[in-house]
């Protein structure tokens, strides 16, 4: 275990953290001003945008229906919709009158709605629409006390939000009960439960209260020091603890929340909006990362060569300032003039930085973009930490690919000895999971660390690295441990790999499920003749196989002789949440994978 001294000092919490995740909304408006923009979404085209003074008494008069509904303390309320000013309104109403938000992705697996609607029992559930609606009716209908469906969009025999806030009577009655409520809640109050994606079985319901949440906002919010004009994009569902407590931080600190109007069209509402930051997962950076790529290499002439010259200076940049001497800086200085500054007006021309979580990001990227100055900062955390534990920090300056940066004030991190497990204490950690003792005492040590299941080491500056998964390690019939998240990380760099998985347990060395970045592969095959027919089709063609071969045995050379992929396959379709295969935050489903391709596997181990 490496020492922790040269770990920098952190930064000082928010001096005026509300205790409670509504207070945010009060405050927003008395410190940020009553028509200042809270949050937006893109309706048929057009921006359709909430004003702090609006935004809260809807809230409030939700809370009153909620309370005419007869929900209670304590109480369960769902909502299953994609992102939404009106999935925020019920966050905050059903919280400030002492209920329990349950947020459920909208693509979760049906097994994993029946789970935890049956689970988590709800009173009353939000449903986006018709689309939400088929999928949940028939669990529903089928509970032992039924809950009143409400919907955001209209549905035929159901009422809307809308509907449900027009027959509130708002009167000194009504508005005396509501505050009422809101007194009753205490910090130490439960304000979500939030169910694990499930990568390793039936979802754990993590119960988090108001402390943890807004603690955790006071601690690694500073990180990140943005005015309140800042204006922000947001895409990640808000039923993931990452997105959701992000989007608290920007109400403490005034900025505007634009929702894109769906995944496909991300990069276009950026360019509308043109915010100053936004945050996101190292999938979709990935994905952005090659679409500036394939429009680079429909370039033609001088153009494209001048493309290329940059991204391959950019490569080299060293994201940490150490290296980058005179020469470089000259030539990075061309770079930017003649290729980065047309990349930033792609993305509104004001990004300031990304944050990104969930995963791990490529170091590899991590560089590229900082040299365009589009500074990306990685933090670590889980759904059990509210969530952030550790994060790189513009207020301290420290970037480093490859590493989550420094560990967040408001946690005490420590590595097991043995095992190399890294172990959390502080006040973001959950309260336990939910109706289950048995699972939260098992998470959560007697000396009241949470054991995160995340394998790491601090390095010689003293930031903190994941170096792999506890339960994801296995070893090969050699008695060798094979980190396979370790492997795919680097694997992943590659342009022509969407997605890996590596295998082995028991077996003489270790092999991959590849899936090929499918576009990069296309305009590969034009360039070197080779016909692009159907995906079926090319991943059989010998061509593309040697191809594959030798970029995995370009990666191989980072690992020693047991870790390298001695046999892979190609796949001729992406893993999806609708299959298992992965969560909807896009991990991968290990499990799910095996089993769906057992035959493949065992065919890569046969003599």
């Amino acid at each position: 275990m490496k020492k922790k001294a040269n770990i920098p000092a952190t930064v000082q919490p928010y001096p005026d953290i509300p205790l409670r995740t509504f207070d945010l909304l009060p405050r927003f408006v008395e410190k940020y001003g009553k028509k200042k923009v809270m949050f937006a979404r893109k309706v048929d085209g057009e921006w359709k945008k909430f004003i702090g003074r609006d935004f809260v008494k809807m809230t409030d008069t939700i809370s009153q229906g909620l309370i005419g509904l007869g929900v209670q303390k304590g109480d369960r309320v769902a909502v299953v919709s994609n992102n939404c000013p009106q999935w925020n309104m019920v966050d905050f109403a059903v919280q400030q009158i002492g209920a329990i938000l349950v947020p459920i992705y909208p693509t979760a697996r049906q097994s994993d709605y029946e789970h935890i609607m049956h689970h988590a029992m709800p009173k009353v559930v939000f449903v986006e629409g018709s689309l939400i609606h088929n999928k949940v009716k028939g669990i529903v209908e089928k509970m032992e006390v039924r809950p009143k469906e409400f919907t955001f969009n209209p549905v035929e025999g159901l009422m809307t939000l809308r509907g449900l806030m027009v027959s509130v009577k708002v009167d000194k009655k009504s508005l005396a009960a509501l505050q009422a409520r809101k007194d009753e809640v205490d910090e130490q109050d439960v304000a979500t439960i939030i169910y694990t994606s499930g990568t390793l079985g039936t979802p754990k319901g993590v119960m988090l209260t108001h402390y943890n949440l807004m603690s955790c906002v006071a601690y690694y919010g500073p990180h990140y020091p943005v005015p309140s004009s800042h204006k922000v994009v947001s895409f990640l569902p808000l039923s993931h603890i990452y997105e959701r407590s992000v989007l608290f931080t920007h109400l403490y600190l005034g900025n505007a929340t634009y929702y894109v109007e769906n995944f496909g069209t991300i990069m276009r509402d950026i360019a509308d909006v043109k915010p100053e930051h936004f945050t996101t997962v190292p999938r979709v950076v990935e994905k952005v990362y090659n679409g500036i790529m394939r429009k680079g290499d429909k370039m033609k002439g001088a153009k494209k060569r001048i493309f290329h010259w940059a991204f391959q200076l950019a490569e080299r940049y060293d994201e940490t300032g150490q290296k980058n001497g005179r020469t470089y800086r000259f030539k990075l200085y061309i770079a930017n003039r003649l290729v980065f500054k047309d990349v930033r007006k792609a993305f509104g021309g004001r990004l300031e930085f990304i944050i990104s979580g969930g995963a791990s990001l490529q170091p590899r990227l991590v560089r590229l973009f900082a040299a365009m100055d589009i500074p990306i900062i990685e933090g670590y955390g889980l759904t059990e930490t509210s969530p952030v534990i550790a994060t790189n920090s513009l207020a301290l300056g420290v970037i480093k690919a490859g590493t989550v940066g420094v560990p967040c004030g408001s946690v005490n991190i420590k590595i097991d000895p043995e095992s190399g497990e890294i172990l959390v204490k502080g006040s973001p950690v959950m309260k336990g999971y939910y109706k289950d003792e048995e699972q939260t005492r098992i998470a959560i040590d007697e000396e009241g660390y949470f054991h995160t299941g995340d394998i790491g080491e601090f390095d010689s500056d003293g930031l903190l690295k994941i170096t792999g998964r506890m339960k994801e390690i296995f070893k090969d019939s050699m008695g060798k441990y094979i980190s396979p998240a370790l492997i795919e990380n680097r694997f992943a760099e590659s342009p022509f790999i969407n997605s890996i998985m590596v295998v082995g347990e028991n077996q003489k060395f270790a092999a991959a499920l590849i899936v090929p970045n499918f576009e990069h592969l296309k305009t590969w095959c034009e360039e070197n003749h080779i016909d692009f027919t159907t995906n079926t089709e090319v991943v059989k063609n010998k061509k593309v196989i040697d191809r594959y071969r030798k970029e995995v045995d370009s990666y191989n050379k980072f690992f020693g002789d047991y870790e390298k992929v001695k046999r892979f396959e190609l796949l001729d379709h992406e893993w999806t949440i609708e299959d298992g295969e992965v969560t909807p935050s896009l991990k991968i489903r290990r499990k799910a994978i095996a089993e769906h391709y057992k035959d493949l596997i065992d065919g890569m181990f046969a003599e």
